[in-house]
C-alpha cells in the first residue's frame, strides 16, 4: 500500500508552462484540506466533489471507497498536511502525514479548479534550502544591465510567487546612453543585450544544458520551451545556478564540464518563454527544477546606479529598477 499510486489521469489536459507566471498555492491547499477531512470521515462523496467531470468517469464512488479505505487500513487517518510545493503552471505536490507514515499527495488542476490528476505518492523528503547563497557569487556578465524584475515582493519581482524562481532575476542590457534598445526595438539587434557575453556565476560544474531553441521575435513568446537556451551550474551540493534565455547556437559548455567564476558559458539571446532579449537568473537548491526551491542571491563586488547615484557593493542582492556593472 505504501507503493500506491492513484494513477487517475483521465483527460489530462496541460497548458504551457510560463516561467514568468506566478500562481498561488492556496487554490490546491483548500482543496486538499476538504478532501483529507473528507476521507479521515469516510465521506468519499463529499471527497469527490472537487472532481472534474472525467475524473468522476474514471473513479466512480465504489472506486474510490475502496483506493481511500486501502489507505486508511494501512496508514491509519490523516493528521496534518505539510508544505505545498508549486510546480507551474497547474500542479501541487503535498505531504500528507498520516498516523503510521508520510505520502505524496499530487494533484493536477484544470482551469476551473477541478481535479484532473490525483496521485499518492511514497514520500520524497524535503530538500535542505539555504537562507542565502553560501558560495560567492558574482553577476554573470560584463558591462551595464538594468535589473528589470528582482526583489523580496510580488511588486519587485513577478517570479515572488513560483517557489523555484522565488530570488529570480531578469536583467536587460544597457548601452552607453542609459536605454535598454535602440531603433523601433522590432529586431533583437535593436537591444543592447543582444549577443553580449554572459559567465559563470562561480566556480561549478555543468549539471544541465538545453540548446537548439531558436530566439524569438521581440514581443514573440515561447511557451512550449520556457527556459530557451539554458545552462544550470551546480557550485555546491544545494547551490544550483540556471541561466536563461541564452541566444541559439552560443552555448559553449557541455553537461558534466568544469566552468570557472567568469567563464563565458553563451551570448544573451530571446530564446523561450522571452519578449525581449534579456538573462534570467536564478539560484536553487537542486538540479531537478521542478522539485527545487529557490534561493536569495547576494553577489559580491559589484556597482549599482539608482537615482544617478553609484555606490560600490561587496555583497548585495539587487532589486528592481537598478543598473548593475560588475567591478
Amino acid at each position: 500500500m505504501r507503493t500506491l499510486l492513484l494513477s487517475i489521469l483521465s483527460s489530462l489536459v496541460w497548458t504551457a508552462a510560463v516561467v514568468e507566471c506566478a500562481e498561488p498555492t492556496e487554490r490546491f491547499e483548500k482543496i486538499a484540506e476538504r478532501m483529507v477531512q473528507a476521507i479521515n470521515q469516510q465521506d468519499y462523496a463529499s471527497a469527490r466533489r472537487d472532481f472534474s467531470k472525467s475524473m468522476i468517469e474514471a473513479l466512480p464512488e465504489e472506486k474510490t471507497k475502496r483506493l481511500f479505505d486501502g489507505l486508511l487500513s494501512e496508514l491509519g487517518k490523516i493528521r496534518k498536511l505539510g508544505q505545498t510545493r508549486f510546480n507551474p503552471p497547474n500542479q501541487a505536490v503535498i505531504p500528507v502525514h498520516f498516523e503510521r507514515g508520510i505520502m505524496d499527495l499530487k494533484l493536477v488542476l484544470d482551469g476551473d479548479d477541478k481535479i484532473i490528476g490525483l496521485w499518492f505518492l511514497p514520500h520524497v523528503a524535503d530538500i535542505p534550502v539555504l537562507e542565502r547563497n553560501k558560495t560567492p557569487l558574482s553577476l554573470p556578465f560584463k558591462g551595464r544591465w538594468l535589473v528589470q524584475w528582482g526583489g523580496d515582493t510580488k511588486e519587485l519581482n513577478q517570479h515572488h510567487d513560483v517557489p523555484n524562481q522565488r530570488f529570480a532575476f531578469d536583467f536587460l542590457g544597457v548601452g552607453e546612453d542609459g536605454k535598454t534598445r535602440k531603433g523601433d526595438g522590432t529586431k533583437n539587434e535593436d537591444y543592447y543585450a543582444f549577443g553580449r557575453e554572459v559567465t559563470s556565476p562561480a566556480d561549478g560544474i555543468v549539471t544541465d544544458v538545453i540548446t537548439g531553441v531558436r530566439d524569438n521575435a521581440p514581443g514573440s513568446m515561447n511557451p512550449f520551451s520556457v527556459l530557451g537556451n539554458a545552462v544550470f551550474i551546480e557550485h555546491s551540493e544545494h547551490e544550483v545556478s540556471v541561466i536563461a534565455h541564452l541566444k541559439l547556437g552560443s552555448v559553449r559548455v557541455k553537461r558534466g564540464q568544469n566552468v570557472k567564476r567568469g567563464e563565458v558559458i553563451g551570448l544573451c539571446g530571446n530564446s523561450g518563454n522571452s519578449s525581449e532579449p534579456h538573462i534570467h537568473f536564478h539560484l536553487m537548491n537542486t538540479p531537478v527544477i521542478q522539485d527545487a526551491t529557490g534561493i536569495k542571491v547576494f553577489f559580491n563586488n559589484l556597482e549599482v546606479e539608482k537615482n544617478g547615484k553609484r555606490e560600490q557593493k561587496k555583497d548585495y542582492s539587487p532589486v528592481k529598477g537598478e543598473v548593475l556593472k560588475p567591478l
